[in-house]
């Protein structure tokens, strides 16, 4: 039976997997499936999140925050903006907030994928596309899997070199922060 045929079309349920058996297919058990990310429009500084847990403060580190972002694997270890005080509440629930971070220098780059390294933990080097641009506060915001808001620390660099809609890589600095937007 090929792919094209209308009886093997009319079998298929997405998020069950199904089997070839007897000569018809029949469900095996169901499969588990990716939550969609949401689709309503936000302010494109904003990263949609969901807030897996805080890490308590340690002799070698800040108390932070593990965050993780629809469609992707991304467990970001950032350090919570006003205290984690704010965040106890939102343990296990999807959160709106900002990622700021300070690059160190931002380079226009012609190839590679939008990404935040490491996937888990605090983000070390960034790459993605320039969605905006604030010539005013100098920083621009990059979508690499999540918008990052961030501040240029190369004195030879100002926000107003960059326009959105290009590809950009870049360090971060340690110290990255999460604000939670209510």
């Amino acid at each position: 039976m090929s792919l094209a045929s209308p009886r093997l079309r009319e079998g298929l349920v997405v998020g069950w997997l199904w089997r070839w058996a007897d000569d018809r297919w029949v469900c095996a058990y169901p499969c588990p499936m990716l939550k969609p990310a949401p689709t309503t429009k936000i302010d494109p500084d904003l990263a949609r999140g969901r807030l897996e847990e805080i890490l308590p403060a340690s002799a070698t580190h800040h108390a932070l925050l593990v965050v993780s972002f629809p469609n992707t694997s991304y467990r970001l270890r950032l350090e919570p903006a006003g205290g984690v005080e704010r965040f106890s509440e939102h343990v296990g629930k999807g959160v709106v907030g900002r990622i700021h971070a300070r690059a160190k220098r931002v380079d226009v780059v012609g190839a590679g994928g939008r990404y935040v390294e490491p996937v888990h933990g605090r983000p070390r080097r960034v790459q993605g596309s320039i969605l905006s641009v604030n010539e005013k506060g100098a920083t621009i915001t990059v979508g690499a899997g999540a918008p990052l808001v961030c501040a240029l620390m190369d004195t030879r660099q100002k926000a107003g070199m960059f326009e959105p809609g290009q590809f950009v890589s870049f360090d971060v600095e340690r110290g990255a922060t999460f604000t939670l937007v209510e």
